[in-house]
């Protein structure tokens, strides 16, 4: 029996069309909150502003970017979500596959919440140290996955040649990455900041603050093409066969 399609004429509820909707919002909050976050940035490293406000614009920076880093984790169960309300994934991710994406995701979700806001503070450390555990593993599983459907005729039983979703894996898989990276490139900055903060500026403390910048911006515009060529993929599913 097609549980999907018993439960939703019950309920009036069209899961397929949910899950749409969900993901066009997700990547319009995640590209526009960026876009915001990069604007904001540009206040944050410019000497000519007083360390005041500079602190307002870092303020800012930092809860605007709370919205992209929230998109990013629930992309993952929005997009198990869409395949499971599809026809060609309904009979793989329907049930306890799609509820785990979302307990899964969820639980993500309040670890980094708790390393973002640092509270409660007796667990932010650990939060942090375990969001980065989590980010790694999913990026090498989805890899995987992505690999492994590329690699083989039928992935999963899939017939229909779901390549597109394999590299639609793959664009989603790099972002968190690349989202590693900007934490890498970023390292130097909390210190550099916190220094302009206390003694103000001077040669050095600007060069910490500007370059730790300048070295992630490369890894910034990789998210943006990276979300552009997932949502090119997702939305016209390049060589898909008929069922």
């Amino acid at each position: 029996m097609d549980l999907a399609a018993t439960i939703e004429p019950a309920v009036g509820f069209d899961l397929h069309s949910f899950a749409i909707l969900l993901h066009i919002l997700l990547v319009t909050y995640w590209l526009g909150s960026d876009l915001g976050v990069f604007y904001s940035s540009k206040f944050v490293v410019d000497p000519s502003i007083t360390p005041a406000a500079r602190a307002t614009a870092m303020k800012i920076m930092h809860m605007v970017d709370l919205a992209p880093r929230v998109c990013l984790i629930l992309m993952l169960p929005s997009g198990v979500t869409l395949m499971a309300a599809g026809d060609i994934g309904r009979d793989i991710f329907y049930g306890w596959p799609l509820a785990l994406a979302w307990i899964g995701s969820l639980a993500w979700l309040a670890i980094m919440l708790i390393a973002f806001f640092k509270s409660p503070a007796k667990h932010a450390d650990l939060a942090y140290r375990a969001d980065w555990v989590v980010r790694i593993g999913i990026t090498v599983g989805l890899l995987a996955a992505a690999m492994y459907a590329l690699a083989v005729d039928s992935p999963f039983g899939v017939d229909t040649n779901p390549k597109w979703l394999a590299g639609k894996i793959i664009a989603y898989a790099l972002c968190i990455f690349c989202g590693i990276m900007i934490r890498v490139a970023l390292r130097p900055f909390g210190p550099a900041f916190g220094a302009l903060m206390t003694t103000g500026s001077t040669p050095e403390v600007e060069a910490g603050i500007g370059g730790a910048m300048k070295r992630a911006v490369p890894w910034v515009y990789s998210i943006w093409v990276l979300v552009l060529i997932a949502s090119f993929l997702g939305v016209f599913k390049p060589g898909t066969l008929a069922g």
